[in-house]
């Protein structure tokens, strides 16, 4: 069977048609930038104390009505009690606490109002406000199985608008098929990233100048009506539709991508047989059938999965919690935002050139190793050189970042053809667990900045050493069946039995057939 990318070799790989259909779905993923990490703003928690109607009347001040209390290693006045009033017209209070009986008054230095102002979510209600954040990356999580139906039923594209209108985050493979193999890589590294972060920037400059939530929320919603055009620009992947058996819709697709990079089709570029051997292969009773417990079925097998699960939930936890986390660290709350969505910039493209000349586990482990030595020395540092406490969260994550970002091409890489899919789809549901938890992780921070970065720290320390495990996968030939699965890179690890099971020879076996009828 003929593979789409060698139908499709005349159309070149870096024409005018890759380069619009790159750049269009690299503007896609702009509203994923600042979607995602929006909450930041929208949910923040002002400064705030009980609210005392009967200040002015009285002519007593907050000193009176309000107990000190400490908060990291600072006094203020408490956030969620107050004295009890013992005279209803003069200021004279006991020195029992109540609770705020009259809501609260909050800061407008930094914000009109938030999604926390609007509805108390302070004190008992605290909690709330990480519950909300997570129930927005829980529905990342379902979005992102739900996509991959979709665009396997319904199409790549339909997929793709579908899961901007309804502000999910979609895969990446809902709409790269359009691109050569060279140019898929670009857009997952450069084109994926960069303009996720560039998404990301745009988010504290809008915040800034729009201090209400509601308005913020508006104008961060607005442009994605700015999307409907390119419906009518981008098209379906031809892969998918031979995969359902549209042929002709197919084949007008690649002939107009042609006339745009000016070169000559053949007469006849899709066939019958290039159809049906497609769709025989997309039908939902393939001849030999893998399942999620091949994922650990083999030690091998058994070892990567562990460690990648393990390794992508730590790693998306750290680097949710620390752009989470911006809102607790010193300084103006704007300012750092963006400092964290350029030092996005430079970790996606630092990651893209070191990639490059260096293997994926040396760039993982080092700099997962680094940020976590970084994140623990934050505890250390003076209150008074709090400048200086942002800049080595920065550098974590930094080195948070360029991990995330090559920790997808390794999994692409350390999984066997057979199960390439269900051992990437796994990491990522991990790594959207992990981050489903960091807002809780960052909840922390309103009582002690240091925690945060202490868990966060041992996170990152113990994952960058247990990285050290994989084996190197860069000039590497990709494994196609289980067989071929690395060991791990352990001196003391003895590999598997020299006798496979029998259901493993079979399963090799047919990995091998259906090699061969590939290579017809």
């Amino acid at each position: 069977m003929r593979d789409c990318d060698e139908i499709t070799l005349f159309l070149g790989e870096w024409g005018p048609f890759q380069k619009s259909i790159f750049i269009l779905l690299s503007l896609s993923i702009i509203y994923n930038g600042y979607g995602t990490m929006s909450m930041l703003f929208l949910s923040d928690t002002p400064h705030h104390h009980c609210s005392l109607p009967y200040l002015n009347s009285t002519g007593s001040n907050l000193s009176q009505a309000l107990p000190l209390e400490e908060v990291n290693g600072q006094l203020d006045y408490s956030r969620c009690t107050r004295y009890t009033r013992l005279n209803s017209t003069e200021a004279q209070f006991s020195n029992e606490t109540e609770r705020c009986l009259d809501g609260w008054d909050y800061s407008k230095e930094q914000y009109i109002s938030t999604i926390t102002t609007e509805w108390n979510l302070v004190c008992g209600d605290a909690w709330k406000v990480p519950f909300s954040r997570s129930v927005f990356f829980m529905g990342v999580l379902v979005g992102s199985f739900v996509s991959g139906h979709i665009s396997d039923r319904f199409g790549r594209k339909s997929a793709l608008f579908l899961s901007m209108a309804v502000k999910t985050i979609c895969k990446p493979h809902s709409g790269n098929e359009l691109l050569g193999e060279s140019s898929r890589l670009a857009f997952s590294t450069l084109g994926l990233c960069l303009f996720y972060a560039l998404g990301y920037t745009v988010l504290p400059l809008c915040a800034y100048f729009i201090r209400s939530w509601r308005i913020l929320l508006l104008v961060l919603t607005l442009p994605g009506f700015l999307y409907i055009p390119l419906w009518w620009f981008i098209p379906e992947s031809p892969r998918w539709l031979l995969a359902q058996g549209r042929l002709k819709e197919a084949e007008d697709i690649v002939r107009a991508a042609a006339k745009k990079n000016g070169v000559t089709p053949p007469s006849v570029i899709f066939r019958e047989e290039d159809s049906a051997k497609l769709m025989e292969n997309n039908t939902d009773h393939p001849k030999r059938s893998y399942t999620y417990l091949d994922l650990v079925r083999t030690s091998k097998m058994r070892n990567i999965t562990i460690i990648n699960v393990t390794v992508w939930f730590c790693v998306a936890t750290s680097y949710f919690g620390l752009s989470l986390n911006t809102s607790n660290m010193s300084g103006d709350a704007y300012l750092n935002c963006l400092l964290s969505a350029v030092v996005e910039l430079v970790a996606y493209t630092g990651a893209w050139l070191l990639l490059k000349v260096t293997s994926r586990r040396a760039i993982i482990s080092s700099t997962l190793l680094i940020s976590g030595t970084v994140l623990l020395l934050i505890r250390m540092v003076p209150e008074k050189f709090s400048s200086f406490s942002v800049g080595l969260v920065m550098v974590g994550k930094l080195g948070v970042t360029v991990a995330y970002s090559v920790l997808y091409i390794m999994a692409m890489e350390l999984y066997p053809t057979v199960v390439r899919g269900m051992g990437v789809g796994i990491c990522s549901t991990s790594s959207k667990i992990g981050s489903i938890t960091s807002p809780f992780l960052v909840f922390m921070g309103t009582y002690n900045k240091a925690l945060p970065y202490i868990v966060m720290g041992l996170l990152t320390l113990a994952v960058g050493l247990l990285c050290l495990l994989l084996p190197e996968t860069r000039g590497i030939a990709l494994p196609e069946d289980l067989s071929q699965v690395q060991p791990l890179n352990c001196c003391c690890y003895r590999g598997e039995p020299a006798a496979e099971p029998e259901a493993f020879k079979e399963d090799q076996l047919s990995a091998e057939d259906r090699n061969m009828q590939m290579n017809e």
